[in-house]
């Protein structure tokens, strides 16, 4: 099927499945991240240094709410996996949007972990497959939410003594 535009809400009774081939991307090297081939997409990671460089946000209000070819880009989700172990992994915006939310980092092995919590000034979240979490199973969702301020909800896997995925560029 191809791609389907809906101006109004869709209902499912039986809910939707997003599911098939083309619903998961494999990141294998640095990628600057795209709402038309990556938001809604499952990211996987295959590239422990590997540079994800998020869509700058757009809020722009279109003058026919119901184009398919507007370019506002609120609400776009995307969902990294780590498969490959981090060692230098950075989730990036453009420099002007910042991260809104939280990530925690468990210990592998152990009840401990950590929560820590974006700043503003924030745009990058490290993975270094150690106290920054990274291991594989790492997850880390990030929506687009308002003018310059994107969501993440990140739970990742790490070891050692914890500190904060977040940090500026």
């Amino acid at each position: 099927m191809a791609k389907s535009t809906f101006s109004g809400p869709v209902r499912s009774l039986a809910g939707f499945i997003n599911a098939g081939y083309n619903s998961v991307v494999s990141l294998t090297a640095d990628t600057t991240i795209t709402v038309a081939s990556h938001a809604g997409r499952v990211l996987i990671t295959n590239d422990a240094d590997g540079k994800f460089t998020l869509p700058s946000i757009v809020v722009t209000e279109p003058t026919d709410k119901t184009d398919p070819n507007q370019l506002c880009n609120l609400g776009a989700q995307f969902t990294f996996i780590v498969v490959t172990a981090a060692t230098d992994m950075d989730i990036l915006t453009d420099g002007t949007d910042k991260f809104v939310g939280g990530a925690y980092v468990g210990i592998d092995d152990s009840a401990a972990g950590k929560t820590f919590i974006s700043a503003a000034a924030n745009d990058v979240i490290t993975q270094n497959g150690t106290t920054k979490g990274g291991l594989v199973g790492s997850i880390v969702v990030v929506t687009a939410m308002a003018s310059a301020k994107y969501h993440v909800a990140a739970q990742l896997l790490g070891s050692g003594t914890l500190v904060t995925p977040f940090a500026n560029s």
